[in-house]
């Protein structure tokens, strides 16, 4: 029996990028010390103080079905928090509560797109992109950002990509997983304008806002014309330390959350009323905590920049935001794939490849700043004597 096109085209050549982020869980399960840099989970886990909330709303009763775009009053915080720190005019009917960003990414691209229809998307990309665009039926159409570029996308390319006709979106990610860059007041105008103008939607993964290093953050739907054409995706997974949790939300257009409910109740049903409580405790919290789950990336980033000034072999992209480094290996002669396949072999260091992030990205590898900070200073410093060694065999 054939399964459908559909399910079969979500990766390609039967590859998700993932591969050696498995291989390094399964090496630590076998009991290997591996210092795994793949996964862009903090380290500490979710405070007790938001269990406590799960269990005391779990234990007073709300373990039935809720309310499958959110509880009312969840929705009222989202859209508060989305006033106070973007300033835009927010209503709760704009916002539904989702299983995660991404799922919160699915919903977006299942209300903007027919199948066939193409997803302009930004290269580098996160890992799930181009296969949650497939899922959802779409075809992904990636647009170079160059690292000369800081990898900030530039308006000529994109008007280019969406002059050639088929597409009814664009995926933004910003501050931008994997390469770190926030984008510039330049950067989201041109984004803008290429929108209005070949009549895009937009979709805005704001997951990283609150790990600004440099810059500012600057979310497109507070720019003219925009509110009403775009998605933008929230979660609590970085900000508040709830990967697990799956909680999160999209706030956009009132006439598009109705239908993603429907997605919603069609497939997983809602979220839980106490995961929902929690999150709403958690959104209650006062800004210091959020600024203290983001710090350890602050301060990881001044660790592998003080690791790699000193020497030209080995060099990093800006790291402006979120919680990675990307660092450019092309000096060893190697590519991505192979230098991180042998780095976890010869060091026991497990880094993502830069081609698991698109072609942009190649002969780059990505590290995630998620692990205490005297470990990451010697998995950086093996990783740098793992590239000393491949360059000078050659």
């Amino acid at each position: 029996m054939q399964l459908s096109r559909q399910i079969r085209s979500i990766t390609v050549a039967g590859s998700d990028g993932w591969e050696l982020s498995r291989r390094a869980r399964a090496l630590r399960e076998a009991g290997e010390d591996v210092a795994d840099l793949t996964v862009g989970e903090p380290d500490r886990r979710t405070d007790p103080a938001i269990l406590d909330a799960m269990d005391r709303a779990a234990r007073a009763g709300h373990t039935g079905y809720a309310a499958i775009p959110g509880t009312d009053r969840l929705r009222r915080a989202v859209a508060a928090r989305v006033v106070a720190r973007t300033g835009v005019p927010t209503h709760p009917d704009e916002v539904l509560i989702t299983a995660g960003g991404q799922f919160g990414l699915f919903a977006a691209l299942s209300a903007t797109c027919d199948p066939g229809d193409g997803a302009l998307l930004i290269d580098p990309w996160y890992a799930t992109y181009p296969g949650t665009i497939r899922a959802a039926g779409a075809l992904p159409r990636p647009v170079t950002a160059l690292a000369a570029h800081g990898f900030q996308p530039r308006e000529a390319d994109l008007a280019a990509a969406a002059a050639g006709g088929g597409a009814r979106v664009m995926l933004v990610n910003s501050p931008n997983n994997p390469t770190g860059a926030v984008y510039s007041a330049a950067t989201f105008d041109g984004i803008a304008r290429v929108c209005r103008d070949h009549e895009l939607w937009l979709i805005s993964d704001e997951v990283y806002d609150t790990q600004v290093w440099d810059g500012r953050h600057i979310t497109p739907r507070a720019l003219p014309g925009m509110k009403e054409r775009t998605f933008v995706i929230g979660s609590l997974s970085k900000s508040h330390a709830m990967t697990g949790s799956r909680i999160g939300w999209i706030v956009g257009p009132p006439s598009a959350i109705g239908p993603m409910t429907d997605l919603a109740t069609h497939t997983n049903y809602g979220i839980p009323g106490f995961v929902q409580d929690a999150a709403l405790f958690a959104l209650g919290l006062p800004p210091a905590f959020e600024a203290a789950v983001a710090e350890p990336f602050r301060r990881r980033r001044a660790i592998v920049e003080r690791a790699l000034a000193g020497q030209n072999l080995i060099h990093a992209a800006p790291m402006q935001g979120a919680m990675y480094a990307l660092l450019d290996i092309r000096a060893t002669g190697m590519s991505g794939e192979a230098f991180a396949h042998g780095l976890l072999d010869a060091q026991r260091v497990a880094v993502m490849p830069g081609e698991s992030f698109g072609g942009a990205a190649a002969g780059h590898v990505r590290l995630a700043l998620t692990v205490e900070d005297g470990r990451l200073a010697d998995a950086v410093a093996r990783l740098l004597d793992h590239a000393t060694g491949v360059a000078a065999r050659g």
